[in-house]
């Protein structure tokens, strides 16, 4: 099983920046996507960002431009860049990742696994 632990989140001022990492362990044999998203009360979970382990990546409009998401694979850990964060931005954020684990002397299926979340609060 996989466990995914993010850190980094907290309180900021609007316009400032926070960096969120996330480190995956627990018998990783590979990850082929690494993202995060994020959460406010009542509303459904949205993608902020995802990169494959081929280096593409992928933001949604709200954050491009001022969020980056960058990836050691080496390492298992994936982190989120924001800068220029807006109230709007305040949420829980979620790092995910689609991994395979050992079994046996190969691997298993692909599997979604999800971090425990991260508050981030921007004030303005």
């Amino acid at each position: 099983q996989v466990q995914l632990v993010e850190s980094g989140g907290g309180l900021v001022q609007a316009g400032g920046s926070l960096r969120l990492s996330c480190a995956a362990s627990g018998g990783v044999f590979s990850i082929s996507l690494m993202g995060w998203y994020r959460q406010t009360p009542g509303k459904q979970r949205e993608l902020v960002a995802t990169t494959s382990d081929g280096g593409s990546t992928n933001y949604a409009a709200s954050v491009k431009g001022r969020f980056t998401i960058s990836r050691d694979s080496a390492k298992n850990m994936v982190y989120l860049q924001m800068n220029s964060l807006k109230p709007e931005d305040t949420a829980v954020y979620y790092c995910n990742c689609k991994a395979r684990i050992y079994y046996g002397l190969g691997s298993g299926p692909e599997s979604d696994y999800w971090g425990q979340g991260t508050q981030v609060t921007v004030f303005s």
